[in-house]
């Protein structure tokens, strides 16, 4: 037994209407429902009659689960852009022009009406449809079939024109609407001498009040299957071209996102501002958290390839054993499970920028035949055959010495200085702590939008308990802990005491020490003093860095600790 295509209608106006009337004689199709703004048209009237599920809302109609067509027959761009948006991947949409091929039959009608005798004009039109066409006079003698009627039925004009239809096809629209004088709509039935199974619309042909004859017109069924298995088709090459294009992004950031007064971070961005100009390869090295690949969105957001893609590669992240299928693709059969042509990262990056983040991890063999595309830009697909030009710039990034990793036979060295024709080094937070207070500025009010907070700061003691961690994650870590206080905390000001829910207390200050009652500034003196004392050690070196810590000489450190063991 054949599935039924269940078919949902939006618009019960006079074109949804007429399509609901003609899909409901289909014994293969099942109408699940129709939609329309009001819900006492004669088209919902009629739907409800027969049983059938309506709504008022779209949102409503968009969760009937299982739809495989879907006719969207207003016209109106925003409906037929809310249902394309929200509907599900399975269903297939038939706009308003496409439903207009089930409404031939009522326009072909109106036609004829209005055309009359003008039988060139007549001639001209029924031979240029894709529907069968059938005329007979009044006493059934067939006067016309036009030419997809004989594609349909394979009965050539010549067998069918001047027999009469009561003799060939007795139980057809056509005999039965000259026989009534009322036209027949949707009427199922084999054409007479064929096993074809189509749909007829068939009406009188009245002129000047004088009922000459009947037309009928059918399309098979298996048009509109195929037509609805062909829109099923296109549906799942679109959701493949779409899988295919969310793997391409243009660059998230910019050079204003990107934040530090530091001389090596600074010396970093002016040469990221003369890179983002040329083509160069570029490799970036820091710390893990640093905002390497910030400064690889920003260089591609401010290069003449900005409005190409901007493809990011994790080399450490992609199993060894599809690296290669990864960067290079392959071509359908290339190994088990290659069911169709795959495009890899290096093709779809052409024109763009791809960014290699972790370089250092990538296995031997794949550095040798990056290093080919950096030389010839060129490469060929896992299975393949034909090299693949591509115009790619390449910007990598890595937390280890490559350097050393090239000096010791674990990264190729050739490939190594190929990479590095630019380098930009960023510093580690911690020995840019200055800069702290304008990331934690720009990261509440990002937080705050994203979460919909209003946090407005930070107290003094949790912005010095920030500036007192080591910060071994960097940036990133700055940013984790402040998402996190910010999406738990009640208040509009984040203090210290909650800030050390998130900051490791063995590199940070001591949380007993961070919970001070007010007590004289002696005192408190002494207790900082000794914290340093305690960080840095009692050696001279040790002194001489809490000093420094303290913003205090060495000899007044001396003075003050005089002064400390007489309290």
């Amino acid at each position: 037994m054949a599935l039924k295509v269940k078919v949902g209608i939006v618009g019960m106006g006079l074109g949804g209407s007429t399509v609901y009337k003609t899909l409901r004689t289909i014994d293969h199709v099942e109408i699940g429902i129709v939609c329309d703004l009001m819900e006492n048209t004669p088209g919902m009237e009629m739907a409800r009659l027969d049983g059938v599920q309506t709504c008022v809302s779209l949102d409503v109609f968009l969760k009937v689960p299982n739809l495989d067509v879907i006719i969207e027959a207003t016209g109106i761009p925003e409906i037929q852009q809310h249902v394309r948006r929200n509907k599900a991947k399975s269903s297939a949409v038939i706009e308003a022009q496409g439903a207009n091929l089930m409404m031939f039959i009522i326009e072909e009608k109106e036609k004829l009406a209005e055309i009359k005798r003008l039988k060139g004009e007549l001639d001209a039109i029924l031979n240029s449809v894709q529907e069968a066409i059938e005329v007979a006079g009044i006493d059934g003698k067939i006067k016309y079939v036009n030419p997809s009627f004989s594609r349909v039925t394979s009965i050539p004009a010549v067998q069918r024109i001047g027999y009469n239809i009561f003799d060939v096809s007795p139980n057809g629209a056509l005999a039965r609407s000259i026989r009534t004088h009322e036209p027949v709509f949707a009427h199922r039935a084999l054409v007479g001498g064929t096993s074809v199974d189509v749909i007829s619309n068939a009406s009188p042909i009245v002129v000047d009040g004088q009922m000459e004859g009947a037309v009928v017109v059918f399309q098979p069924l298996t048009d509109i299957y195929k037509l609805m298995e062909q829109l099923k088709a296109s549906n799942q090459v679109i959701n493949e071209l779409q899988s295919r294009l969310n793997q391409i992004s243009t660059s998230s950031y910019t050079f204003d996102d990107l934040i530090g007064s530091h001389p090596e971070f600074e010396s970093a961005l002016n040469l990221a501002h003369k890179a983002a100009k040329s083509n160069s390869t570029i490799l970036i090295t820091g710390e893990s958290g640093t905002g390497k690949e910030l400064f690889a969105h920003a260089i591609h957001g401010a290069s003449l390839r900005r409005n190409k893609p901007f493809i990011k590669v994790n080399c450490a992240a992609i199993p060894e054993t599809l690296l290669e299928s990864e960067f290079f693709g392959h071509e359908k059969g290339a190994f088990t499970g290659a069911v169709k042509t795959k495009l890899g990262k290096m093709e779809l990056a052409n024109g763009g920028t791809i960014f290699l983040d972790e370089i250092g991890d990538m296995n031997p063999y794949l550095q040798a035949k990056l290093l080919r595309v950096l030389q010839d830009m060129e490469f060929e697909r896992v299975g393949g055959t034909k090299p693949i030009k591509v115009d790619v710039r390449v910007i990598s990034a890595t937390n280890r010495n490559l350097y050393e990793m090239a000096k010791q036979g674990n990264f190729r060295e050739d490939l190594f200085y190929r990479l590095n024709v630019l380098e930009l080094r960023l510093p580690p937070l911690r020995k840019h702590k200055e800069d702290i207070p304008a990331y934690v500025h720009s990261l509440i009010a990002k937080f705050n939008r994203k979460f919909g907070k209003h946090v407005m700061g930070l107290t003094a003691q949790a912005e010095e308990l920030l500036m007192q961690y080591n910060w071994p994650g960097n940036i990133r870590e700055l940013q984790n802990v402040l998402e996190r206080a910010i999406v738990t905390v009640e208040d509009e000001i984040i203090s210290h005491k909650h800030m050390l829910n998130f900051v490791d207390s063995q590199n940070s200050i001591k949380k007993e020490q961070m919970s001070l009652e007010i007590m004289p500034i002696q005192q408190m003196e002494k207790q900082m003093i000794q914290l340093a004392l305690q960080h840095y050690g009692n050696s001279m070196e040790g002194k001489k860095q809490a000093a420094n810590a303290l913003k205090i000489s060495l000899a007044t450190l001396y003075n003050k600790l005089k002064t400390i063991s007489n309290l």
